[in-house]
């Protein structure tokens, strides 16, 4: 009986592992694509470069970022090679220790902007256990960054994936983290302009003006780790 047990659990362990990064026949019919298909970079390139520094790896059906690439060159934030506007995304994620890190939205690609974060939004990725910015309201794991914090903390211990989704429908955003919406709101409006205004990201002209974009995977220089990246565009 004991054996039996242990093949049964073994076994389903192997579909687990084997349905990592693929979609299910529903999820097709519905319209869901893969952004990472688990071996390869393939559909993504470093923020205004024309391909992926060494920073980003893919091992195990994992992306992730190596910190131990030093080269500036060969770092920097990794965006979707194309643009997305109305859609549903779903992320896992897994941050080092003290990590940090985000998933950018809205990002206007272009050699007079530096940094993804000058037009996108951010969900913060972030170890809330140590991490510095864990001590900031508005900076804290599933949070829009330094704009609305989470209504409810549901993220995992740094090591342990966590599941996110984002979803973007006409100027309407929910943030949502292990099963809970964590965060929602609207761009593009009176009162979007006024959060934005209070915020870090006042000294910023094109922060959050953009209606479309890329998806970015930030470099904050610590190891973060993604898997299960998939999206399902809205009409």
């Amino acid at each position: 009986m004991k054996l039996l047990i242990m093949l049964t659990f073994f076994s389903l362990c192997s579909i687990y592992t084997i349905a990592q990064n693929t979609l299910t026949s529903k999820e097709q019919k519905a319209g869901w694509k893969l952004l990472f298909d688990g071996k390869t970079t393939s559909g993504w390139k470093t923020f205004n470069q024309n391909d992926v520094g060494e920073g980003w790896k893919v091992k195990d059906g994992i992306l992730f970022l190596d910190k131990s690439v030093t080269s500036k060159e060969e770092r920097g934030d990794l965006i979707t090679q194309d643009e997305y506007q109305n859609y549903e995304l779903s992320i896992d994620w897994k941050i080092d220790s003290c990590g940090n890190s985000g998933i950018i939205f809205n990002v206007v690609e272009d050699p007079k902007y530096g940094a993804t974060y000058l037009t996108g939004p951010e969900m913060q990725v972030l170890d809330n256990n140590c991490h510095p910015d864990a001590k900031i309201i508005k900076h804290r794991a599933g949070d829009l960054y330094d704009l609305i914090k989470s209504n409810k903390e549901t993220v995992k211990p740094a090591g342990q994936w966590n599941q996110a989704k984002i979803v973007s429908n006409k100027g309407h955003y929910e943030f949502w983290l292990n099963g809970n919406k964590a965060v929602e709101f609207t761009m593009h409006t009176p009162e979007w302009d006024a959060m934005v205004a209070g915020s870090k990201f006042k000294a910023m002209p094109d922060f959050g003006k953009a209606t479309k974009g890329h998806i970015a995977l930030q470099d904050h220089g610590d190891k973060v780790s993604f898997r299960n990246i998939k999206i399902r565009e809205l009409k």
